[in-house]
C-alpha cells in the first residue's frame, strides 16, 4: 500500500519549493512537468510513498531540479511567471492532510531575490 509523503511547500519570486519529508529514501523518482509534479520513493522500512500534485500555475520543467538528503527530497521549480505569488501549490483549492506551508522558509519577498539566487546556486553545486 502506498501513502502520501508529508510535504512542505513555500513560494519565492522565481521558484516554488516542495520538500517531501521521507527519511532514508530510496528508489526516488521525481517527474516535474509544466503543470504537474509526481513524486515516489520508498523508505528504509519499504513503505512506498506517492504524491501527485497538479500545480497551481505552470512551471518551467526544464529549469527545475530536485535534491535528496538523508531526511527529505527538495524540489525547486522555476515559475513561468516570475514575481507572481502563488496562494497555494495545488491547482484545486483543497486542503490535503499531507500538505502544508513551510512557515520556516516562508517570508516576504522584499529584497529576497538575491537570497533566492544564492540558495538555488547552492543546490545546483551538489
Amino acid at each position: 500500500p502506498r501513502q502520501p509523503a508529508k510535504t512542505l511547500w513555500y513560494d519565492r519570486p522565481r521558484y516554488v519549493y516542495l520538500e517531501f519529508c521521507v527519511e532514508d529514501s530510496r528508489d526516488v523518482k521525481v517527474v516535474i512537468e509544466d503543470e504537474q509534479l509526481v513524486f515516489s520513493c520508498k523508505n528504509a522500512d519499504g513503505v512506498e510513498f506517492y504524491n501527485e500534485i497538479n500545480l497551481y500555475a505552470r512551471v518551467n520543467s526544464k529549469d527545475s531540479q530536485e535534491k535528496r538528503s538523508d531526511r527529505s527530497i527538495t524540489c525547486f521549480m522555476r515559475k513561468w511567471k516570475e514575481k507572481v505569488a502563488w496562494p497555494r501549490i495545488t491547482k484545486e483549492n483543497v486542503k490535503l492532510a499531507w500538505l502544508s506551508v513551510d512557515f520556516d522558509n516562508w517570508r516576504d519577498w522584499e529584497g529576497d531575490e538575491e537570497a533566492e539566487r544564492t540558495m538555488v546556486e547552492q543546490y545546483a553545486e551538489v
